[in-house]
């Protein structure tokens, strides 16, 4: 429905439209969010009696996922569907409705709040990023959001061969400089123009169709050294004839899907900078400290799925005396406790060639940053980090790295500031984006500067999603959200900051640089728990934290340690809403007779913590404890930094029949739902983000709505009942959940899709560069204006 067909359509209806608006006009608030909009119309619904448009107007209006309201203005954000936005702007006393655009909207949003004092009174910088698409071939349904790689190579195709001869002279040209840590592959000074190169493919097929399909490279060598032809096309004949088919009808008529396969095996990833500045980076004792979880489990076991699987690709392709090496690019803290973060060069464990690099951050005069910076604030020091952190990278591998892959807002900063200056391919992940976790966060971001700078956050991951060649992201839902709730990327579409600036378009979620990669458990640590490789070194151990006696540090002990146990492991935070479990089992008298509640979270202990939220969570989880009389059917224990000890954990809670329950608010992926569900827990998590996607609910777990308590609790309960009646129903679903696991969330298939994206994103920057050039000087110019003014500002730690 067009925009001037909606305005009719709500003008033949407004006896009843103009009263279901007037009605938020009265609720006497600024700003109503999706969640106030929902209780509104729960208060006092509507009926609408008519058939046909009328029903579809009322089912997109209770779409708005935002209204503004400033009598006799009212301004709507509808989300019809997925990705989909229409704003509406409604004259209650004219009694008059007009679609508008993106930008009239946000500059309305922009009176609610009071200018700041030092606002430029010319106005506010407006960004507009689509202004640079810069491919036509991008999805055209929701349903194909995050599969970008397809869209990418259809582009590249079309960019090859748009003109006859053109894209085999690029293509050409991108074969003939390809080196390897200086040495040339795939082509030889012989082979000067196409028409050699042709000629040449067909003498090399006819050689090869006459050899044994296992002779290995050097066998032939000499023969295809003469044609003009170095290592990289294959190890063997067979994978050599293959590459040099794929290549010979390349130059005839190329397909997308070839170009994909073409660009999988011949451009290979040797090299390989991981950015992850904040928080401690170490490989033992530094999970649960501040800023320090999931993200390093996921970057240690990426890097080691990466390296394998890098490993294998270079032998396939005849490299295999060519090492493949991965540098994990953190920062060093003087002052780190035990954590051993003030070690400036680490191996990897587990790998051959992979090593944590770390960078301190330092003073504008060069002194070193001693003692650790919670991740909003890192902003100030990033600028000199990211040239100190190239020149430290080069001089480790003696080379650039073939890829660069950021992790969250101040490693995807970086990461995109290196991949300028060195040319390397980029890809981001954003684990989480801040700006969706915080009502209001941008357009009050001025009254969280103090605590948040989100002035400096925001900046940061719009340089770092529209300066990537690709985004990795976990979930569907990371990127557009679900049919009521909105993506975490699609957030960034459009927004405002009042007195800093307005993003008319920031991010298109339909963007072909989306990429839904989704990772793993290490499956040394995470496997069933049927199998008989048990670690029972630990049971004791175990034994003792689920149900020894209270001790300082910890809370509460199991008085009925036969029961089942409800098992939940986070960071306490808000987010994470570990208290709002314990709520849960306390509001429940049936629950708190059917099974005990074991949490792992954060410290006990308040003045053990140096977070101000975690604090803020603690003292809440004790006030529940308290309140509801918990201490003799929960037991709570600070964080468990030992991952062996977490997955053996995971196995005896599913010897005792438990459950694994993550009740996150808000959760990007889940990896604790991934490795419960890998041990053989059925498990309970977050309808929100993630966790929707890696569980089917009602087949391989369930899914939960944190915000309904009453709906939680029957779940629960009603998962328990059943088990009593039927003691196979347990057992199914801790079958489905580890079949779920190993068919669709292996780190071996997260490799593989990764170096294959590297690959085509890699072909790609390169043969796009020039035709960019004026979008990176956008880029470039938005990070000079709004970001470095913005951290200067940032106070820095002594």
């Amino acid at each position: 429905m067009s925009g001037r067909e909606w305005e009719q359509r709500i003008h033949h209806h407004h006896q009843w439209v103009t009263p279901m608006l007037r009605f938020l006009l009265e609720k006497d608030e600024k700003l109503l969010t999706r969640d106030d909009l929902k209780r509104a119309f729960h208060e006092q619904p509507f009926k609408v009696q008519e058939e046909g448009d009328a029903q579809g107007i009322y089912r997109d209006l209770l779409t708005a996922q935002e209204a503004l309201a400033a009598s006799p203005w009212l301004y709507l954000a509808l989300r019809p569907a997925i990705a989909q936005w229409r704003y509406l702007r409604f004259h209650l006393e004219r009694n008059s409705f007009e679609v508008i655009n993106p930008a009239a909207y946000l500059h309305f949003k922009e009176q609610l709040v009071p200018p700041l004092s030092d606002a430029d009174p010319s106005g506010m910088l407006e960004l507009d990023f689509d202004a640079f698409s810069r491919t036509a071939f991008r999805p055209g349904s929701a349903r194909s959001i995050g599969k970008g790689g397809m869209f990418t190579s259809r582009a590249l195709a079309s960019t090859l061969f748009h003109q006859p001869g053109q894209g085999a002279e690029r293509l050409f040209e991108f074969l003939d400089q390809r080196r390897m840590r200086g040495e040339r592959v795939l082509l030889n000074d012989t082979l000067t123009s196409v028409s050699a190169l042709q000629l040449a493919l067909t003498q090399a097929l006819r050689l090869l169709e006459g050899a044994d399909p296992n002779d290995r490279w050097e066998q032939q060598a000499d023969a295809l050294r003469a044609l003009g032809f170095e290592a990289g096309w294959g190890g063997t004949v067979q994978r050599i004839h293959e590459a040099m088919t794929m290549l010979a009808e390349l130059l005839d008529a190329p397909e997308p899907d070839a170009v994909a396969k073409f660009m999988e095996r011949i451009n290979v990833i040797t090299s390989i900078a991981i950015l992850s500045p904040h928080g401690y980076f170490g490989q033992r004792d530094v999970l649960g400290l501040p800023d320090t979880g999931g993200q390093i489990v996921y970057i240690l076991d990426q890097v080691k799925a990466l390296e394998k699987e890098m490993k294998t690709r270079l032998a396939k392709q005849g490299l295999g005396h060519v090492v493949p090496r991965i540098v994990i690019l953190t920062r060093l803290i003087p002052k780190c406790g035990e954590t051993g973060c003030d070690v400036p060069v680490e191996p990897v464990e587990g790998t051959e060639n992979c090593h944590i690099l770390r960078i301190p951050f330092r003073h504008p005069h060069g002194d070193v940053v001693q003692s650790w910076v919670t991740r909003f604030e890192v902003w100030p020091y990033l600028d000199r980090y990211a040239v100190d952190a190239l020149k430290a990278l080069e001089h480790h591998l003696g080379h650039h790295p073939d890829l660069i892959i950021g992790n969250y807002s101040d490693g995807n900063l970086v990461a995109f500031r290196m991949a300028e200056s060195c040319g390397a391919t980029l890809a981001t992940i954003a684990h989480a984006l801040e700006k969706t976790k915080y009502r209001g966060a941008d357009l009050y971001w001025h009254d969280h500067e103090p605590t948040y700078n989100f002035s400096c956050q925001f900046t940061a991951d719009l340089l770092a999603m529209n300066g990537a060649d690709f985004i990795i992201s976990s979930t569907f839902q990371e990127i557009a959200g679900d049919e009521t709730h909105v993506g975490q990327y699609e957030a960034h579409s459009h927004f405002t900051m009042p007195g800093l600036y307005r993003v008319k378009q920031g991010i298109d979620v339909f963007d072909p640089k989306f990429n839904i990669v989704s990772p793993g458990a290490d499956e040394e640590i995470y496997y069933p728990f049927t199998r008989e490789d048990r670690l029972t070194d630990c049971h004791e151990t175990i034994h003792e934290m689920i149900f020894g006696p209270d001790k300082p540090g910890q809370r509460g002990v199991l008085i009925n340690p036969d029961r089942p146990i409800i098992f939940s492991m986070a960071r306490l935070d808000r987010i994470k809403n570990l208290t709002g479990l314990v709520r849960w089992f306390g509001m429940s008298e049936k629950l708190r007779e059917q099974a005990n509640l074991f949490i792992i979270g954060g410290h006990v202990d308040m003045e053990a913590s140096g977070d101000r939220e975690e604090r803020e969570q603690i003292q809440h989880m004790h006030e529940l404890m308290d309140r509801y009389v918990l201490d003799g059917v929960m037991r709570w224990l600070p964080a468990s930094k030992d991952r062996r000890l977490n997955g053996e954990i995971y196995r005896v809670i599913a010897d005792h029949r438990g459950i694994f329950v993550q009740p996150a608010l808000y959760e990007a992926f889940g990896l604790t739902v991934v490795e419960a569900m890998g041990t053989g827990l059925p498990t309970f998590a977050t309808r929100y983000g993630g966790p929707r996607e890696v569980i089917e609910s009602g087949i391989s777990g369930f899914h939960l709505d944190p915000e309904d308590d009453a709906a939680c609790i029957a779940r629960l309960e009603g998962f328990f009942t059943t088990c009593m009646e039927q003691p196979e129903y347990w057992n199914s679903f801790s079958t489905q959940a580890i079949e779920r696991i190993q068919s669709r969330y292996t780190w071996t298939r997260y490799a593989q899709q990764v170096l294959s994206l590297a690959a085509l994103y890699g072909f790609g920057r390169w043969l796009n560069h020039e035709r960019h050039a004026p979008y990176e000087h956008y880029l470039e110019m938005f990070y000079r204006l709004m970001y470095q003014p913005a951290a200067k500002g940032v106070s820095r730690h002594e």
